[in-house]
């Protein structure tokens, strides 16, 4: 991966000397993109692509953080989130200071100014929740930017979660390091209508039966796992609040016919009809909603289409996508066969129609995917 730092720096360090101001995690100043949870002031959250605004004054800004596992973030500073992040910071399981800038990073003439961060969770659930304590800078802690008009909910598995996107060699294993959720075709199609994101994604989840599903006793899939505020514990549930997206997608299924085994039509059905149903509860009927099937078999893109017709909801709509359309088997796939940043592309490409007329947002023909 290129232009990476990383900083983990224990509490034990001795940090810079200046007159610090310490800010809570909870700060309505800081704008959080994504399913949170606020404790005592605390905000944890687990979720893949996660992210926070931030806004300060000067030259030093850093957090005070811990995981129960071992996470990555993107960070950008003073722009907008692009697929090359500024910064990569990894935070582990003990009580850390995470450095996000130092005066190091701005250019001359640009120290001791007013500057914006996004922070970004690139590594999905199953890798650990992080949990926010407090920002320290050695200025002011300002308004950050709030969410964009436009938010867009992405339901999906590995794909959705950038599992192994910065790999460039199919047979390659996993590894925490080349995942990275900004260059997914979610935060493409984002950033390509300018809107904020969310996802719900677990890789290897299904709508019933999840990649292999060899281990009975422990199957929880999608529909369970959607209404929860953390990926990997059932409670507390989500609620919403002013996190309305303006259309959600589900992009499921492939894991339900992985190992060469097939589900069974009726309960597939029953699962995902019961997805459509709890979006449509959270966010109302005439939200819409696309759903979008692989051609990892023939009865996916049947299944699927007879869910959305089925459902007895308006706005829901369905889009076959074709293995052809976004995945070249010799140049396009990451770790483990997983699509790499390349077919992300092509899948971005080809959704752009769908969410234009869906939503109304005009396409841009002169706008690349980036």
């Amino acid at each position: 991966m290129n232009r990476i730092v990383i900083n983990c720096i224990l509490l034990l360090v001795a940090t810079p000397v200046f007159s610090k101001v310490n800010t809570s995690a909870s700060d309505s100043r800081v704008t959080y993109v994504g399913r949170t949870a606020v404790t005592d002031g605390d905000v944890s959250f687990d979720w893949s692509s996660t992210y926070f605004n931030l806004s300060f004054q000067g030259d030093y800004l850093a957090v005070r953080a811990s995981d129960t596992g071992k996470d990555y973030f993107n960070v950008w500073i003073d722009r907008p989130m692009s697929s090359e992040a500024d910064k990569i910071l990894c935070l582990n399981s003990r009580d850390s200071l995470l450095v996000i800038v130092d005066a190091k990073d701005f250019g001359k003439g640009k120290k001791n100014r007013s500057h914006t961060v996004i922070i970004q969770k690139r590594t999905e659930a199953q890798q650990g929740t992080a949990t926010l304590h407090e920002f320290i800078t050695d200025g002011e802690m300002l308004q950050a930017a709030p969410v964009k008009e436009r938010l867009i909910e992405f339901v999906g598995d590995s794909y959705t979660c950038g599992y192994g996107i910065e790999n460039s060699i199919a047979r390659n294993r996993y590894t925490p390091e080349t995942q990275n959720t900004s260059k997914t075709y979610c935060a493409l199609l984002a950033r390509y209508f300018d809107a904020d994101f969310i996802t719900v994604s677990h890789s290897g989840q299904g709508i019933n039966r999840n990649y292999d599903d060899s281990d009975r006793a422990s199957r929880w899939y999608m529909p369970d796992r959607y209404t929860c505020t953390f990926d990997m514990v059932r409670n507390p549930k989500w609620t919403p609040g002013n996190l309305k997206p303006d259309i959600t997608m589900i992009y499921l299924g492939q894991n339900d016919f992985s190992t060469e085994r097939m589900p069974m039509r009726d309960p597939f059905k029953r699962n995902y009809k019961r997805l459509i149903k709890e979006i449509k509860d959270y966010y109302g009927e005439e939200h819409p909603i696309l759903c979008v099937s692989t051609k990892v078999d023939k009865l996916l893109f049947d299944f699927v289409r007879e869910c959305v017709e089925e459902c007895g909801y308006p706005n829901v709509y369905y889009d076959g996508m074709f293995q052809a359309v976004h995945l070249d088997n010799d140049s396009e796939l990451g770790a483990d066969w997983h699509p790499n940043w390349k077919a992300h592309i092509k899948l971005a490409y080809a959704l752009i129609p769908y969410f234009s007329t869906i939503t109304g947002w005009e396409m841009q023909p002169s706008k690349a995917v980036e």
